[in-house]
């Protein structure tokens, strides 16, 4: 279990704290043809829910590596399956049917959660 979490974690982590660096550092032209959602949400908020990716990239892998406070991987990664949720719901909203890309880190993110409680 313990492998499976590390692959899992890390997987979604470098994700994560990919898409979290593009939204804090990039302009909203510079986003536009990856996220189709950025015209419809504030800049700033665009950047806060980057800033929150990149914390979440270093809760699911810090916690169970220094031994301090190890739930707080299991935290994360419930945020990162409501965030994903929150995902699905603005594509939706602005009528983009594409959300295979969130269905498939929400499931990823739910099995972190379920393996981030058997550490």
């Amino acid at each position: 279990m313990n492998i499976a979490y590390w692959i899992v974690a890390s997987l979604l982590a470098l994700f994560y704290a990919y898409a979290g660096t593009l939204k804090v550092t990039r302009t909203r032209d510079q986003l536009r043809p990856m996220m189709a959602w950025v015209d419809r949400v504030p800049l700033p908020a665009v950047r806060t829910l980057g800033a929150v990716e990149i914390l979440g990239a270093a809760g699911l892998t810090l916690p169970p590596l220094t031994g301090i406070a190890p739930t707080l991987a299991s935290a994360a990664a419930i945020g990162f399956v409501l965030l994903q949720i929150g995902a699905v719901a603005v594509h939706l909203t602005i009528e983009d049917r594409r959300i295979a890309l969130n269905a498939a880190l929400t499931t990823t993110a739910a099995v972190a959660v379920w393996l981030a409680t058997r550490l």
